[in-house]
């Protein structure tokens, strides 16, 4: 089987050019129509819906999900020869995002799809595809993810539901209990994590007919309250051995596998959230008038609007640069072989999706942060009518709140993103202590500045200063601390946020660049509203990591050792000011005159 290249995290430690990152504006003629398909469906079946969905209707839901199913847009995953359309990653990363104007009903589709489907996609037998995958890409079978119990979230391995061989070795026995379970309420088939001998982390398709499994009541919630939230109990439940998924004591290989995807596909519903909030906002800022005046008018309010644009434009080019990555890494494999490797294949897109974990651990933090932020200034600028049920965007507000805990909290997101940049390095898959160390005659000589001649060479600068800088705090943090900079968790978020800040830069210049350099056919005024974002988001994500760099240098230095650190992040963050202000403005004249989110 060949080995996946091993590129997760290297952009940290390597330069990119904009021609090697996919952005939205490469999307192909047959993508957006997909895309369109799928706005149809939303606006035909599912918004005069919308009321008996939030209702819970599990009927109505069902049937609906069994249309989806008919049209193709929960096969998108799904290889060919198991019933499904096979799409890429960037098609079905659009697809997530135009699902999200969906509200509950997307989480239905996306539980069903991603976190449900894809453990047999990857992990399945052939004769588990050829049994489960046909139903499940047309709809006539539901899917559902079982990991949460009451006593384990975050530690997933902590689980104790148990199985056990029965003595004829036809049967795992399986018992406990599952929590929060996505589509538990009308769900057929559940991907069940459980404990062989209470030991073996091992995964199960279990089906809801078999005896002593049985489906508690719906959990009363803050928000997504159109999706089915309900425990699982097992008593003695018998589960064919041709039912294990991949191997006994292996399960963890196939729940943190999923847990990527799951963490991705999440960034790509928050996308698909943040726009559809733009478009509330913006169309809203226009009708209301205070003091004879339309608000939009007002400044305040307009730098709200381009504030939102501007997260927005940068989790989709993180999100896209990301999808672009899985599908190279997913082609260089040979992951999408014919049918006679489908098998095999499965395996090489799970590793090669788990490559980028970083970069999926990033995006779901970043969405999820940004979705909140975007949605509360959406509830702002629409005042009291924010906070009533009949305006969407309350109802947005309330569900843009489970992102933050969704498919790992973001706290332990934090953790994994330098942790696993920290294992690739001492495996030497990532020459991220080598770079550091050489990083540190540089750091003590004179720094002088470019010219900035050319468009963006000043981000382009930026985010140089702001690989450097990571390096530089991540080298003193392994060499003050040693093995127990795992324990010392809040240099560790310090690490992942300056992770996290610098992929968001990078992904938007190199956007932008490619824009600029005619690539993506944008004309004059689109470039100039790209690399106005850009100059803006750069700036004030330099902001973030002077701050952030501060924040570390002060819990690993002392003294002398904190001036001389001190000296040196600020030759890092030199680069003349933007006048965001005004750009800001220009930004925000295009969102209000277009009402939608613009780039």
């Amino acid at each position: 089987m060949t080995d996946t290249k091993r590129f997760g995290g290297r952009f940290i430690v390597e330069d990119s050019k904009p021609e090697s990152v996919v952005t939205p504006e490469d999307f192909t003629d047959e993508q957006r129509m997909m895309s369109l398909a799928a706005e149809q469906f939303l606006e035909a079946e599912i918004e005069p819906n919308d009321a008996a969905i939030e209702a819970l209707n599990y009927e109505l839901t069902v049937e609906l999900l069994r249309k989806a199913g008919e049209l193709g847009l929960l096969g998108a995953d799904v290889p060919e020869a198991y019933g499904g359309i096979g799409l890429d990653k960037v098609s079905t990363t659009l697809l997530a995002e135009t699902m999200a104007r969906a509200s509950s009903f997307a989480l239905s589709v996306g539980a069903h799809t991603g976190i449900g489907t894809l453990p047999i996609v990857f992990f399945g037998t052939p004769e588990q595809k050829r049994k489960y995958l046909p139903d499940l890409a047309m709809g006539t079978k539901i899917a559902a993810y079982c990991l949460t119990e009451p006593a384990s979230g975050s530690d997933a391995l902590g689980a104790r539901t148990t199985a056990k061989l029965s003595e004829d070795g036809k049967h795992y026995v399986l018992n406990g209990s599952k929590l929060y379970i996505t589509n538990a309420g009308f769900a057929d088939v559940f991907i069940v994590y459980a404990k062989v001998d209470g030991e073996k982390f091992t995964a199960f398709i279990v089906e809801r007919s078999m005896p002593g499994f049985s489906v508690g009541p719906e959990e009363h919630k803050m928000g997504i309250k159109g999706s089915s939230t309900c425990p699982l109990f097992f008593e003695d439940v018998p589960v064919p051995v041709e039912n294990v998924l991949g191997e006994v004591g292996k399960g963890h290989h196939i729940a943190f596998n999923i847990l990527n995807i799951g963490r991705f596909k999440l960034g790509a519903a928050c996308l698909g959230s943040s726009k559809e909030t733009i478009e509330l906002a913006s169309a809203y800022a226009n009708t209301r008038k205070q003091f004879g005046k339309p608000i939009s008018s007002y400044p305040l309010i307009a730098a709200k609007l381009a504030d939102m644009n501007i997260r927005t434009f940068a989790l989709e080019s993180m999100i896209y640069r990301t999808a672009g990555f899985i599908d190279e890494t997913l082609r260089d494999s040979g992951a999408e072989e014919a049918e006679s490797t489908a098998e095999e294949a499965g395996m090489r897109a799970a590793r090669a999706i788990a490559e980028y974990a970083i970069e999926c651990s990033m995006v779901k933090v970043f969405a999820s942060e940004a979705l909140d932020a975007v949605v509360d200034e959406g509830v702002q600028i629409h005042g009291g009518y924010g906070y009533i049920r009949e305006y969407k965007v309350e109802r947005i507000y309330r569900d843009s709140r489970i992102n933050r805990i969704f498919e790992g909290t973001n706290e332990i997101n934090r953790m994994l993103i330098p942790g696993t940049l920290l294992k690739k390095a001492m495996k030497g898959d990532l020459p991220l202590l080598q770079k550091a160390q050489s990083l540190q005659a540089e750091l003590i000589g004179p720094m002088p500045l470019p010219d900035f001649a050319e468009p963006l060479s000043k981000e382009a600068y930026r985010v140089a200063q702001a690989k450097k800088t990571f390096l530089a705090i991540g080298g003193l943090a392994v060499q003050k601390l040693g093995l127990r900079l795992e324990e010392e968790q809040e240099v560790l978020c310090v690490l992942a946020d300056l992770m996290i800040q610098t992929f968001a830069m990078e992904s938007v210049l190199l956007r932008s660049q490619k824009i600029l350099q005619g690539i993506g056919g944008k004309n004059g005024e689109q470039a100039g509203l790209a690399a106005a974002m850009t100059e803006v988001f750069v700036q004030e994500a330099m902001e973030k990591v002077e701050s952030l760099a501060k924040t570390a240098l002060s819990a690993l230095e002392r003294g002398d050792g904190l001036q001389m650190q001190l000296s040196v992040l600020k030759k890092l963050m030199r680069a003349p000011l933007a006048d965001t202000i005004a750009l800001k403005r220009e930004i925000a004249a295009r969102v209000i005159r277009s009402e939608h989110y613009v780039v």
